[in-house]
This record gives C-alpha cells, structure tokens and sequence, in this order.
C-alpha cells in the first residue's frame, strides 16, 4: 500500500446511522467474500453501513476536524485550557508551518478518505447486486441506493477540498496502491457537481423525514450540498437553480422555534436536509464521536443529571458584541451558553473558577428533561445538522444580490424566525453579517463566507490571501505520497 499506510480499507463494520435504520443488522453480519448478491432484499445493507461509517471517527463528524474546520472564524474562539489541542491556536492564526506533524489533522485525512473507500466499496457491492436484478422496480432502487452513496461520498470530498484545495481523487480502491497525482481544487469541485447531478437524478423527490426510513438523503439534499459547493467557487447561476428548486418545492419550512429547533424537537424536522442521527434503541447508545462532549461546559452542570465537557470552541467576543449590538435575543439565548447562568428548563451551569470559559457553544445543549433515563452524556440522543433549510434561503438571497436581484423575502424569512425585523433592499454584507449570526459556530461557515468574498484577509487576524485558504497536506501523507506537495 504505497499511497495510504494509514488507511486501512475495511468492511463497513458500524450499526445503521438512523433511528429507522437502527433495527437493521450491520453490514458485516456475514463476511463480504459471503454475500450472496442475488437477494435483492439485502441490497440495502451496503447503505445502511455507508449511513453508520459517516456518524462515526472515519465519518463525518470526527471532533478534532469540527475543531480545524471551525476555529479560523471570527465567531469562535478554540476554548478549553491553551496547552489541551494547542495546535489549534496556530489553525486560528494561520502559523500552518506548525501543523504539518498535528495528529488531528493526520485523523481529519485519513477519517475522510477512509469514508471515500468505503463508500467506493459500498458501490462495488451495489453493483454486483445490480447484475443478478430483474425488475424494473428494483434497478431503480438500485439507482437510489447509489445515489445516497455517492451523495455521502460527494460530502466527504466536499470537507476534503474545503481543507486542503487540490487534493486526491479516488473513485476506484484499486488506485490505492499507485502514488496518485494530485487533482486540482477546479477539478474536485466538477468531480463533485457531477456527482450531485447523477443524485439529483436517482434520488426521490421527497423531504428526509418522508423517506421510508426516516433520515435518508433525498433530491433535494444533493441539490443543497451542489448550491454549497457552487458558492465556494462563486458560481451564482447554480446556486441560484439549485435553491429556487429547493424553495419552489415547498417541502421545506424553517422550524418555528430556533431555540428548540438545535434540541431533540428539531430532530428530523421539516428545516433538515441532512442531519446524522444518534441516541439510545433499546439498551444500544448509538452516540457521536465525542462531537457533543467537545464542545460541553468543562465545569459542568450542578447535579448530576448532565455530565461535563471538554470546552472547546466556543463564542468569540466579537461574536458576542455583535449580537448585543444588533439585538439578538433568541438567536443569543440559544447561541450562548454561559457559566453560572440557569436555563429555562432550570440546569445550571456551575460558575467558571480560573482557566475555565465563561461561555459556551449553546447550539449542542440537550436540556436534562430531554436525556433518556439514566444517561447524562452532554448532547446525548441529539443529531448533528448537516444541511439546513435557514442556510437554502440565505445562499438564494445571496445568490440573487449577486446577480442584481432582490434578495429580500427569502432573508427576511430566517430574520423573522428570529423575531429579527425585516429588511428592505437587502445588501451582500448585511446577507453576511446575518449567516454569522445564524450560523454562529456552526461548521466553520464563516470563515469560508470570509473566503469566498475575498473579505477574510480584511477580517481575520494572520490571513494572507493566497497562503491561508487550505491546510497544509499532513507530513505522513506527503511521506508516503512524493506527489503530495
């Protein structure tokens, strides 16, 4: 294995990712070498397991790569005691030259390239499934399950050229034992935008929570994912196709309530596109890597009704005055979480003594009422929002001031949710100062905002255009690969 020592392609080992899936037997229930690839019944399975590797460390959601996604922002700031992850210190400065030997960002390419694999086999099995059908119905089905793979696969690659711009491509395990050529951002984002076509294509036209197991992917999650991936290379006439189809569809609404909407209330609700699912199915905890925990108040709750954290990216101060300044009040409740305060549902966070944040990230609480009996994990049963409805209505805004169109009623929509007054004649700063409140802390959208405009060099600390976009590959990719540079 000349290219990837470090990642080891294996079977699809994890329960299903989703409540509906969560009754369904693993993948490897019987070796690969043992399918019986005639039984079309079990053609889901290879899904079902692509499902469960996203939600776990070789995933989507591994915390060291929430945390290197999202510090470079203004909106966070790293959190937890300076030495715990310090590495992160110099992602939030842009000091890379620090970064190539991080551990976290070893795990952050090899996590995503072990989903890649994965999911390249998952679509090998799907094929061989496919060549003993005989109806119809079932190769449409086939067509389907394909295309949830390749929309999981399109989302990896999509966190992949995000972090480090011209990257590996690998569609086919075997290219695993060559020293692959490097393909270009440009190219990785066609790659991506194609793939999204074909899901487009294959996938129902229904919301997530209408699928027959609630949580799968749907047409119009792959036309969100392309509207974002579209926006990172400016390309305003596919956003705007890809979210007016979306809006047009009338499928989706905001949640009406954004403080609940971020707790188990606004699981699988009508705003979620694609969310990844955990909690507890029968005596099994079907839990996140840490993702919760991460981001927990270290000092933790009085009680012990909910356990502590690790204290890790949390509301920056510039953050902060933001909010006080254009007066958020739900958008704050929900966004900030401090130390000593009591919720409205009576927790209360325990006071910050020295070296302890005085604030934390609120969107992962899970009030104590809603915590299954007996467990008191942080953020326990709650899912992680991958694809929201707020983030369709505020790139189609954008995407129309873009191109000389009126902008406003698809942005006052999520400015309304948040008992915010509307806004006329809406500009592209006001539509970026608005996903920073938004999406405050959320998957590091404000850095890439920042990058996009070509404002981020104005706006951050140590940034330099054209040095500061893209991580540094990890060393021991680059020793094992001389094409990585």
């Amino acid at each position: 294995m000349k290219l990837y020592k470090y990642i080891i392609l294996s079977a699809v080992l994890s329960l299903s990712s989703c409540n509906d899936f969560l009754d369904k037997e693993p993948e490897n229930s019987v070796p690969v070498e043992e399918l019986d690839y005639t039984i079309s019944a079990n053609m889901i399975q290879p899904v079902i397991g692509i499902y469960a590797r996203a939600r776990t460390w070789d995933g989507l959601t591994t915390w060291p790569r929430f945390g290197l996604i999202a510090v470079r922002g203004d909106d966070v700031e790293k959190g937890s005691f300076d030495s715990d992850q310090g590495e992160l210190n110099y992602a939030r400065s842009f000091e890379y030259n620090q970064l190539g030997g991080y551990w976290g960002l070893d795990a952050s390419w090899t996590g995503l390239y072990n989903l890649v694999l994965n999911c390249n086999s998952a679509l090998v099995d799907l094929g061989r499934y496919n060549e003993h059908l005989t109806s119809d119905a079932d190769r449409t089905l086939n067509l389907q399950y394909q295309a949830e793979v390749r929309f999981i696969r399109a989302f990896a690659y999509f966190h992949i050229v995000r972090l480090w711009g011209d990257i590996l491509l690998v569609t086919d395990n075997s290219q695993v034992m060559e020293a692959l050529d490097v393909t270009s951002r440009a190219d990785v984002y066609n790659f991506i935008s194609d793939e999204l076509d074909f899901c487009i294509t294959n996938l129902p036209a229904l919301r997530p929570n209408e699928m027959p197991m609630k949580g799968q992917v749907t047409r119009y999650s792959a036309l969100a994912l392309k509207a974002k991936a579209a926006a990172d290379i400016n390309d305003w006439d596919a956003v705007l196709g890809s979210t007016d189809a979306i809006i047009t569809s009338n499928k989706f609404e905001l949640y009406p309530d954004f403080y609940n909407y971020f707790k188990k209330p606004g699981c699988l609700s009508d705003e979620n596109l694609f969310e990844l699912q955990y909690g507890l199915v029968g005596s099994t905890s079907i839990e996140s890597d840490d993702w919760f925990n991460y981001q927990g108040p270290r000092q933790g709750f009085a009680g012990t009704k909910i356990g502590t954290g690790w204290g890790f990216i949390v509301p920056s101060r510039t953050l902060e005055k933001l909010f006080d300044d254009r007066g958020e009040t739900i958008r704050k409740e929900t966004t900030f979480l401090y130390a000593g305060s009591t919720t409205r549902e009576g927790d209360v966070v325990n006071s910050a003594s020295e070296d302890y944040e005085r604030v934390y990230n609120g969107k992962n609480y899970i009030p104590s009422t809603q915590l299954p009996e007996g467990k008191t994990a942080y953020g326990f049963g709650n899912h992680i929002r991958m694809l929201r409805y707020a983030d369709i209505l505020l790139l189609n805004a954008e995407a129309k001031v873009h191109k000389g169109q009126n902008g406003d009623t698809p942005f006052n929509l999520v400015r309304t949710r948040a008992k915010m007054p509307a806004i006329t004649n809406v500009t592209l700063d006001q539509i970026l100062e608005e996903r920073m409140v938004e999406f405050a802390c959320e998957w590091g959208e404000r850095f890439f905002d920042l990058v996009r405009t070509g404002k981020a060099e104005s706006t951050l600390k140590g940034f330099k255009a054209g040095k500061s976009e893209f991580y540094p590959i990890p060393q021991a990719q680059k020793d094992l690969n001389p094409n990585l540079k």
